[in-house]
């Protein structure tokens, strides 16, 4: 699978990018339509403790699932976003089985 990782305002290092990619490599296990990933990272000028940010855009044949989180961690978001985006899974497959 294609996983593109974007950081904005900071330079992501390898093991979050290794994080996600791994996350991002059992997408295919629950639906055999991924082809692929963009990842967008991204720190927030806010007073809170959750200032980071991922966007997950999963590219699925013929749609796309997108997910946007915030936490204190950026491995905290990638486990919030791949959940939304697994029941945005089962939706889709759901929504293409009744067609």
């Amino acid at each position: 699978m294609n996983v593109m990782i974007n950081s904005v305002h900071f330079k992501a290092d390898r093991k979050l990018e290794s994080f996600i990619r791994e996350k991002l490599d059992k997408m295919p296990t629950f639906f055999d339509g991924v082809i692929g990933a963009e990842v967008v990272l991204k720190l927030i000028n806010t007073d809170k403790p959750e200032n980071k940010e991922i966007e997950i855009r999963l590219v699925v044949r013929g749609d796309d699932l997108f997910a946007r989180k915030q936490a204190k961690t950026f491995e905290e978001a990638t486990d919030t976003a791949i959940d939304a985006l697994r029941t945005q899974i089962v939706r889709y497959k759901e929504r293409v089985r009744g067609k």
